[in-house]
């Protein structure tokens, strides 16, 4: 290797190992239980990620859309956040039942991954968003049910349309 490739790659290997910034927390994932324990006490709807462990888009969904410091800020503001393994046997209760996490996914109709699942802070079922959002997107979905526009009737289509009018 050359003196000088060595020397361009020093920066990017010392940008490796710094610490994250102040401002860089990570989104504190619960598990199923105590997420839905806080969310009930805390009065917050909850955001479910339900992903698998052999999932490329869920890592991308984690890397460019979770990692973002808008996206992160809200959610930590607004939602409790979950996190299940669709596949695993994680024990879980809903609605009185004992479950796991691969039965959890199984009742919400999780059919690919990631899906986003969204709930009252009484557990209640809002939607199921499948797929990868992309950043922009997730970040106007979740200020749709976050700041409580799904809960007064409108529709995402008419809420979407506004936000876009608005500068």
């Amino acid at each position: 290797m050359t003196r000088l490739a060595a020397f361009a790659l020093v920066p990017v290997l010392l940008g490796a190992a710094l610490p994250a910034r102040a401002g860089d927390a990570a989104i504190p994932w619960r598990a199923w239980d105590p997420g839905l324990a806080e969310a009930q006490k805390s009065k917050r709807p909850v955001l479910v990620d339900v992903y698998t462990q052999w999932c490329g888009w869920c890592r991308r969904m984690d890397k460019d859309v979770y990692s973002r410091a808008d996206v992160r800020d809200y959610l930590q503001k607004k939602f409790v956040t979950v996190k299940i393994d669709a596949e695993a046997s994680d024990a879980a209760r809903y609605e009185g039942k004992a479950l796991t996490s691969r039965t959890l996914a199984a009742r919400f109709r999780v059919t690919g991954y990631p899906t986003t699942i969204f709930l009252r802070s009484d557990g209640g079922h809002l939607a199921n968003v499948p797929g990868y959002i992309p950043a922009d997107r997730f970040l106007l979905l979740l200020r749709y049910i976050g700041d409580g526009h799904i809960d007064r009737g409108e529709s995402f289509d008419d809420f979407a349309k506004r936000a876009a009018a608005t500068p």
